[in-house]
């Protein structure tokens, strides 16, 4: 069950850090680039935050996102075994190699994360790793993740080949919440994410403490992935077609939303729910994993049916 862990705290002055951020803007004649979602955190406690909930170890391999000016890599560097920063924006990437040169365990990789396999960037870089990482594959996502590719990227690297044991990642608070949301108020984010691992809320983050302040607050998120998915599927890509379908009429009934979805009749897709039993007129935000894998599997033999009685003919 996911859960929801989060409380009010007292957000220390951040100006030496603000200072800092801002000296190295100006030194290297940058600017945050709006159209690649650049907030650069300016709060050490927020840090502290972070590296706590990942838990590092020097026998860690971390995979940093986005690491802008590099605050939160080094950070990463002093505690875990090797950090490889992926970084999409290439002054920002030719900066940290200048400004991370003095540590010997980072490695700054200029891609669009989204278009990397992380099994292979692993096995790029398992060579460089110090005899402490005794699984080169055995890694984690720590992140202050820009907005506009939160939920690509968690789908990215929670629908890899080789999944890393934890994320913890930054991200927009309103997301946060809903991807740690209770049948009720599941969407398909939350599905695509508990389907996959655990989440909860480590913290909320105002937006004052990054420079230029977002216009939203943020949350820590950490997401604990499972060895195996939460439900008992098969065939992945055609239950999150399901569950999309069912999600296809925001606050419809599922019955409708499913047809609609799917392009079947309204009786038949009542009689396959009555077969799970769900009842047509619940909404999909309440229903629970178990339930679509459930829904799933009938879904699944009907078509099985189909396709012998096809054959046979």
């Amino acid at each position: 069950m996911a859960k929801k862990v989060a409380g009010r705290r007292h957000y220390p002055k951040v100006e030496p850090l603000l200072d800092e951020t801002r000296g190295l803007l100006r030194h290297f004649d940058l600017k945050a680039r709006k159209g690649l979602g650049q907030h650069f955190l300016i709060d050490r406690e927020v840090l502290g935050l972070i590296t706590s909930a990942a838990e590092l170890t020097p026998a860690d391999v971390i995979m940093e996102i986005g690491p802008g000016l590099g605050v939160l890599t080094t950070e990463l560097a002093r505690q875990a075994g090797w950090v490889v920063a992926i970084e999409l924006d290439s002054k920002l990437a030719a900066i940290l190699e200048q400004t991370l040169a003095p540590f010997d365990n980072v490695t700054i990789v200029n891609e669009d994360i989204l278009q990397v396999e992380p099994a292979a960037l692993l096995r790029e870089q398992k060579a460089r790793f110090p005899p402490a990482i005794n699984n080169p594959f055995n890694y984690k996502v720590v992140a202050n993740l820009p907005y506009y590719i939160t939920a690509h990227v968690l789908r990215h690297f929670l629908e890899a080949s080789v999944k890393p044991q934890i994320m913890v990642v930054m991200l927009q608070k309103e997301v946060a919440e809903a991807i740690v949301a209770e049948p009720g108020q599941m969407s398909l984010l939350s599905i695509s994410v508990q389907f996959y691992g655990e989440p909860r809320i480590i913290s909320n983050v105002p937006a004052r403490c990054f420079y230029p302040a977002p216009a939203v607050d943020s949350a820590i998120l950490r997401v604990d992935v499972y060895p195996q998915p939460a439900v008992a599927v098969t065939n992945e890509d055609s239950f999150f077609g399901l569950v999309r379908a069912g999600f296809t009429a925001s606050r419809k009934q599922i019955g409708n939303s499913l047809a609609q979805g799917l392009g079947l009749s309204k009786p038949e897709v009542a009689s396959l729910l009555g077969r799970a039993s769900i009842v047509p007129q619940r909404r999909a935000e309440t229903l629970t994993l178990d339930e679509w894998a459930q829904l799933w599997q009938v879904f699944t033999r009907v078509g099985e049916s189909h396709a012998d009685c096809s054959d046979a003919s």
